[in-house]
């Protein structure tokens, strides 16, 4: 009980720190990238709206009725805390599964160590991922969710374990298991819509893409690097 304590303080400092600092870089990186794209998004609503009204002279309505009903940030400071509400949350679930796996592994952590387990994570969580479904502005046709989930989940799953046999295994059979453990979703394929369409410029959306994998990078960065940091100070603490 006493271990789970501790890592989940490490985890909860980590996901703070990592959380807040890439709270920042959204709003200066992907959120105005995200805000453009939902205007012609709004503009191409408006324009099916007018549309559906002129084929059938009653009024359409862009969202279902359960989307009209729901509760949305409104663009501003509600916006802003909730990108950072879920920056943190989501830095202090990664952080917790960091610091198990470290601990897990039993070796000498540093904040240096735990960069290149940080690093690890980018691949099988953004980078892995994003080369069979890159990141999609608002307006972007897509494959339907259920599939994309299942293929981006398998996907991550794959890939740290083939990162696993890759760099923990000692043996020359491990690391070709994860190495095949690694190409095997990309070989088997990404869901793909039947025809692919956006209202955003492709130029717009290209800049996204490379947005949100920058961002991706320095969060992963900045998690493992803080997580090995606190792991390292609280446990060592814990043993003094």
């Amino acid at each position: 009980m006493e271990t789970f304590r501790q890592l989940f303080i490490v985890a909860a400092l980590a996901g703070l720190v990592s959380g807040i600092f890439i709270s920042l870089v959204h709003q200066v990186s992907t959120t105005p990238l995200i805000l453009a794209a939902e205007v012609y998004e709004g503009s191409a609503d408006a324009v099916a709206t007018d549309t559906h009204e002129d084929a059938t002279g009653t009024t359409g309505h862009g969202h279902s009725e359960g989307e009209a009903g729901a509760w949305f940030p409104t663009d501003g400071w509600q916006r802003t805390l909730a990108t950072a509400t879920a920056d943190v949350l989501t830095g202090i679930g990664f952080s917790l599964v960091l610091a198990a796996a470290y601990h897990l592994w039993g070796g000498q952590m540093t904040w240096r160590i735990g960069l290149f387990w940080g690093l690890a994570g980018f691949a099988a969580i953004v980078a892995s991922p994003n080369l069979g479904l890159p990141p999609e502005v608002p307006g972007t046709e897509a494959a339907p969710l259920a599939d994309r989930q299942m293929w981006w989940i398998a996907t991550a799953a794959l890939t740290a374990a083939g990162l696993g046999c890759i760099f923990i295994g000692r043996q020359a059979w491990m690391a070709a298991l994860g190495l095949a453990l690694v190409v095997l979703p990309h070989a088997y394929g990404a869901p793909q819509p039947a025809e692919y369409a956006s209202v955003a410029p492709e130029a717009l959306a290209h800049r996204f893409i490379v947005a949100a994998t920058v961002v991706g990078l320095l969060f992963w960065a900045a998690l493992g690097a803080s997580t090995g940091y606190f792991y390292c100070r609280i446990f060592k603490e814990a043993a003094a």
